[in-house]
C-alpha cells in the first residue's frame, strides 16, 4: 500500500509539474510579455521541481527555489497576454447549468474526505483524485473540450503566478521553526515577560500569539506547532486547560489571522488576481472586523471551556 501511494503522489507531481511546463511555454510564446524569459524561467523552474525534485540533490533543489525567488523580487515574472473567456459562451453556460456549477467544487472536497476516511490511500491521494474527478465532471457540465480545459487551466495558474506556491513554502517554513527549536525559545522569551499561572492572562497571549504568528507566517498550521509549544502547552495546559479545547480553538484563533494577512495567498491574494480588483488589500479590509471580533469570541470560548 506504500509503494502504491508514494507512485499515486509522484503521478499527481508529475501531473502538477506539466501543467507548470505549459504555463512555462504559453509565457515564452507570448510576445507581448516584455519579461518573457524570466515569467517562462519561472514556471519552467517550478515544472522541474514538481516533476524531477525528488531525483535531485536537496542543494540543487534549494538552489533552484532562490533563482525562483530572485525571479520573483527583481519583478521579472508578469502574467502577460492570457486568452479572455468569451462573456457570451459563460452567461449562457451559467444560465444553462445553474447551481450546477458548484457541483465540482463540492465533488471534490466530498470526493477526497471519503477517500482519506473509508480507504487506506490518505488525504493527499484523497485530494489528488478528486481534483481530477472533478475536472472531468467540470467539463461535462461545461460541454468543454479538451482545449478549453487546457486553456482555462493556463489562465488560472498564470494569473495567480507566484503566490499559488507560497502556502506551501510557509508549510515548510513552519516545519523548518520547529525543528530549529523556534519554539523552546518562545517559551524561555515569554514566560520572563509574563507570570505563568493566571489562566485568563495565558489563554489572551496564546490566542493573539496564534493570531499574529499566523498573519505574520500566512499559514495557521506552521503557526500552531510553533506558538503551542512555546506558550499554548506551557501557559495554558500545563495550567489544567484541556488540551483538546486549547488546540481546537487555537486553531481558528490562527484563521483569525489567517483574515488579515496577504501571506494567506491562497485566501486573500488569490482571489484580488482572480477578480482583478483594484485595492490589493480589499479583501482584507472587509474581513478586520469579523477577524477582531471572532477573535475576541475563540479567547471567551477558551477561557470558559478548557478550565
Amino acid at each position: 500500500m506504500t509503494s502504491l501511494i508514494n507512485n499515486l503522489l509522484l503521478a499527481f507531481y508529475i501531473l502538477i509539474g506539466l501543467f507548470f511546463l505549459a504555463a512555462a511555454i504559453e509565457s515564452w510564446r507570448d510576445q507581448t510579455n516584455p519579461v518573457r524569459w524570466g515569467t517562462s524561467l519561472f514556471w519552467f523552474l517550478f515544472a522541474v521541481l514538481f516533476c524531477g525534485g525528488q531525483w535531485l540533490p536537496n542543494e540543487i533543489n534549494g538552489g533552484l527555489l532562490l533563482v525562483i525567488a530572485l525571479l520573483s523580487l527583481l519583478k521579472q515574472v508578469r502574467v502577460g497576454h492570457i486568452k479572455e473567456l468569451s462573456e457570451e459562451v459563460a452567461n449562457k453556460t451559467v444560465k444553462r447549468i445553474g447551481n450546477w456549477i458548484f457541483l465540482p467544487s463540492i465533488l471534490l472536497a466530498v470526493l477526497a474526505l471519503v477517500i482519506a476516511q473509508f480507504t487506506k490511500l490518505g488525504g493527499q491521494v484523497g485530494i489528488g483524485i478528486a481534483a481530477i474527478v472533478s475536472l472531468l465532471v467540470a467539463m461535462i457540465l461545461t460541454k468543454s473540450n479538451v482545449k478549453t480545459a487546457y486553456e482555462d487551466t493556463q489562465r488560472m495558474v498564470r494569473s495567480v503566478g507566484s503566490a499559488g506556491i507560497l502556502p506551501q513554502l510557509l508549510a515548510t517554513l513552519g516545519v523548518v521553526f520547529t525543528a530549529s527549536g523556534v519554539g523552546q525559545v518562545t517559551a524561555k522569551a515569554i514566560s520572563g515577560l509574563f507570570p505563568v499561572g493566571n489562566h485568563l492572562l495565558g489563554v489572551c497571549l496564546y490566542c493573539v500569539a496564534m493570531a499574529l504568528f499566523t498573519a505574520i507566517m500566512g499559514n495557521a498550521f506552521a503557526a500552531f506547532a510553533v506558538i503551542t509549544a512555546g506558550i499554548g502547552i506551557p501557559f495554558v495546559v500545563a495550567q489544567g486547560g484541556s488540551a483538546v479545547v486549547v488546540a481546537a480553538l487555537g486553531m481558528t484563533s490562527g484563521y483569525c489571522g489567517t483574515l488579515l494577512t496577504p501571506m494567506a495567498a491562497n485566501f486573500n491574494t488569490l482571489p484580488v488576481a482572480l477578480m482583478e480588483m483594484k485595492d490589493q488589500l480589499g479583501v482584507i479590509k472587509q474581513q478586520f472586523p469579523i477577524a477582531i471580533s471572532m477573535l475576541v469570541i475563540q479567547i471567551i470560548l477558551m477561557y470558559f471551556l478548557a478550565f
